[in-house]
């Protein structure tokens, strides 16, 4: 049996395809089924859906022999014991520094001023601001960033930026980008030498729909 990790939402939409390329599709919608295992058309492959920052742990430790999670994630996880053979090229945003749109980001930085950050990303935001020699004290939060600068909680946040609506409609402005995001494949390291005849075909699919697709990109 085959174990792929997928988190609900955007990242389990956008590997539909590539699993139809490896002619393996999920007979249930996660959406409406109330099942955390999701029988697939291939009687040896199955998928579990998890919390999108629990999936490099389930592949780690073998609950998972494969799965599907997103950049910064890995980075927060450490990627430690995982095999991450293809950036799959979706679910792509970018990881950004955010601010109240009348707090002077620049002289605050450039002055070298200790920063309140508000952040679920610690590791990320800790490694780019003292990469730039700015102190920070780090907020570790888990949802509703936005409200950090509105409450004076924090003078700025890290977080995962798509359209910039969110941070647009709460008064909010994009100061930096730290990086781009996008989704990987991650595999357990055993499973890859004990399940190899059946996990490669999966990974030579997933690699030949991804050239196909930048070829007619």
């Amino acid at each position: 049996m085959i174990t792929l990790a997928l988190s609900k939402g955007r990242i389990f939409d956008e590997t539909l395809p590539l699993l139809a390329a490896a002619g393996i599709e999920v007979l249930e919608d996660p959406d409406t089924s109330r099942k955390l295992i999701l029988p697939t058309n291939q009687p040896d492959v199955r998928v579990v859906l998890v919390r999108a920052t629990d999936v490099p742990t389930y592949v780690e430790h073998g609950g998972a022999d494969l799965g599907v999670t997103g950049k910064d994630t890995l980075i927060e996880h450490g990627g430690q014991g995982l095999y991450q053979p293809l950036d799959l090229q979706i679910a792509k945003c970018r990881m950004s520094v955010a601010v109240r749109d009348d707090f002077d980001y620049a002289t605050a930085v450039r002055q070298g001023a200790r920063l309140k950050v508000a952040t679920k990303y610690t590791t990320i935001a800790r490694e780019f601001f003292a990469s730039k020699g700015v102190h920070v004290d780090l907020i570790k939060l888990y949802g509703s960033m936005e409200l950090a600068p509105l409450t004076g909680l924090a003078d700025a946040i890290v977080d995962l930026v798509s359209t910039g609506k969110t941070l647009k409609a709460n008064q909010l402005v994009e100061v930096e980008q730290i990086m781009d995001i996008s989704s990987r494949l991650v595999v357990n390291q055993a499973a890859l030498k004990l399940k190899q005849v059946a996990i490669r075909p999966i990974l030579d699919a997933f690699t030949n729909a991804l050239q196909k697709g930048n070829s007619t990109s």
